[in-house]
């Protein structure tokens, strides 16, 4: 159940529900000169609490929660030639999945059940419980199902923070591969804020990239950080003609909260398009080029007919190098949505959630050295 990566391109797809348009690659275009800025050291990245797990422990706190899912599909087969009746094919396919909470709500991806007429999970790979679809949304690749049992029988996993995740970190794979019962694999973040296509064709934005092994079998389970929490659903590898290659992607958790927490509400997904890429203020660019704030998002490209474009916004065209980070200055600097401030893209995104199609929000931006209040109307996504 898991499919070949497409190539990364452009991110559409934001956390969740918000979809903050184009990523960062390749928008400068032309053959504009990057002037490359050295800036004073950074002041150290603070990290997470201490409270690292060995895979053991991780494995153990975490397994109980992650089930294996059995989707089963009807195919009718007509004979070319009408001598027979049709006959119907029974086709199963397997994948993974992870309990949320005590109320029984399993986490795992749309492509996964997509087009079944029934959907069994199994804790054990001896028991077969019938699971009912609450929602899937296949813009990103998340489904949410729920099983009749005991809330004592469940072992909720926690859920993360995937906006903290950084290169290097250890990460801890379970699901299960080749029918293959609860599976651990090990490895490192490869990278992050990648960019994955969803079942229908969207991009997922703000994927994770691991090196840890995940083949066909672990669609929807979880990938795990060091303190056993989970901060992604993995949903893709790059196979090689020997399979597993060490190139796999997981949907940030950061999104599967938001889209879960709608499924479950309601069953659907209204995804709202700001359509804006944008990337934080930092310390070091403030200071090095006088930006008249010292937080904030920049603007870095805008989709054209989008919400943000029909507004009025401006995206930077002078491309600049600080400490081996891309940033496009000249644009707007959003600080605050309808009067909170707003300094990540994970902040914009909580915003974004919240809203439905056709709401209206405030923008609070710098253009320059004058702060300006813009009114944006939100639109679906292209397409």
């Amino acid at each position: 159940m898991l499919r070949a990566a497409a190539s990364l391109g452009i991110a559409a797809v934001g956390g969740g529900v918000s979809l903050l348009g184009a990523g960062l690659a390749g928008q400068f275009g032309g053959s504009t000169t990057v002037r490359e800025v050295v800036a004073t050291p950074a002041t150290p990245v603070a990290r997470r609490p201490s409270g690292v797990l060995t895979v053991e422990q991780i494995y153990r706190r975490d397994a109980p929660g992650v089930v294996q899912i059995t989707a089963t599909s009807l195919h009718t087969q007509q004979d070319p030639f009408g001598f027979f009746a049709p006959t119907t094919q029974t086709q199963q396919a397997l994948g993974s999945g992870f309990v949320i909470d005590k109320a029984g709500h399993i986490v795992t991806n749309e492509h996964v059940i997509a087009g079944v007429q029934k959907v069994e999970v199994s804790f054990s790979g001896a028991d077969q419980i019938g699971a009912r679809v609450i929602g899937k949304d296949p813009s990103t690749d998340v489904a949410v199902l729920q099983i009749n049992t005991h809330s004592r029988s469940l072992t909720p996993l926690p859920l993360g923070d995937s906006d903290q995740v950084e290169v290097g970190d250890s990460v801890v794979a379970i699901g299960n591969p080749f029918s293959l019962t609860r599976i651990a694999t090990a490895g490192i973040v490869s990278s992050v804020e990648r960019t994955i296509d969803a079942p229908n064709g969207f991009s997922i934005g703000h994927a994770i990239q691991t090196d840890a092994a995940i083949n066909h079998g672990n669609s929807g389970g979880p990938l795990i950080d060091s303190q056993g929490d989970v901060i992604g659903v993995n949903a893709q590898i790059t196979a090689g003609t020997e399979g597993n290659v060490g190139i796999g992607f997981a949907i940030p958790v950061n999104t599967v909260k938001a889209v879960a927490a709608q499924l479950i509400r309601s069953g659907k997904v209204r995804h709202v398009f700001l359509g804006v890429a944008a990337q934080p203020v930092s310390p070091s660019l403030a200071h090095l080029f006088n930006l008249p704030v010292s937080h904030g998002l920049l603007v870095q490209a805008i989709t054209p007919e989008s919400a943000a474009a029909r507004a009025g916004l401006r995206a930077g065209s002078t491309p600049v190098l600080v400490q081996g980070e891309s940033y496009a200055l000249g644009g707007d600097i959003i600080v605050a949505v309808d009067g909170e401030a707003v300094s990540t893209q994970s902040q914009l995104r909580e915003f974004l959630t919240v809203h439905k199609p056709g709401d209206r929000l405030g923008l609070s931006l710098y253009r320059g050295n004058t702060k300006r209040h813009v009114e944006v109307t939100l639109r679906r996504p292209p397409g």
